[in-house]
């Protein structure tokens, strides 16, 4: 059987660079969760004040799972939050999510530029589907993902029970390796457009 396994490698960008988490991302990316503090009610579970701790060792410990590959979102050399991918070598698919940015990086090329660089290192891998989950009351991600280029493929109702008791409904998004090369360009010529100091 052919697998698709992306390796865990740094991904460098003009904006940004993702590096396979590590111990030396732990505090910045802490005070990156402690910038916005109202957010985690959208969010499954929170990384923020208490929850931190668990969050980073829980991450610790999926990474050596295999199916888990965390990628520190570094901007001007301090970390400024994880997107992840969720690995699923034998069906060569994977989902990136796990995301978060300090609001100080919202809106300007790092989402892009991450979400390209890691889309692209999938597909150069192998992978032939890329999927992103967002919960169905984030107006906001699902609007990036959209931008993105992905395709809206439904709604899965009462998907998941979050941190705060809610019930969420998940969106259902994917970009195929088909798809990517139509999609690569828009996102190329989109950030092409960025001055550097969007970044």
């Amino acid at each position: 059987m052919i697998e698709a396994r992306p390796p865990a490698e740094t991904l460098t960008g003009r904006f940004v660079t993702l590096e396979p988490l590590a111990e030396v991302h732990k505090e910045d990316l802490r005070a990156a969760c402690e910038a916005d503090p109202d957010i985690w009610d959208l969010y499954p579970y929170s990384m923020a004040g208490e929850h931190f701790e668990p969050y980073w060792a829980g991450a610790m410990k999926r990474m050596a799972s295999g199916v888990f590959m965390p990628f520190a979102v570094v901007v001007e050399g301090r970390c400024m939050g994880v997107s992840c991918y969720f690995l699923d070598p034998p069906n060569r698919t994977l989902e990136i999510g796990g995301t978060y940015y300090h609001p100080a990086v919202r809106g300007t090329g790092v989402n892009p530029e991450s979400k390209r660089l890691l889309m692209a290192h999938a597909f150069d891998h192998g992978v032939m589907r890329v999927g992103y989950r967002v919960d169905a009351l984030n107006a906001r991600s699902r609007a990036a993902v959209l931008k993105l280029g992905a395709v809206q493929e439904g709604i899965i109702r009462a998907d998941r029970i979050t941190w705060t008791g809610r019930t969420r409904d998940t969106v259902n998004f994917s970009v195929l390796a088909a798809e990517w090369p139509a999609v690569r360009d828009r996102l190329d010529a989109r950030l092409a457009a960025l001055a550097p100091s969007q970044g």
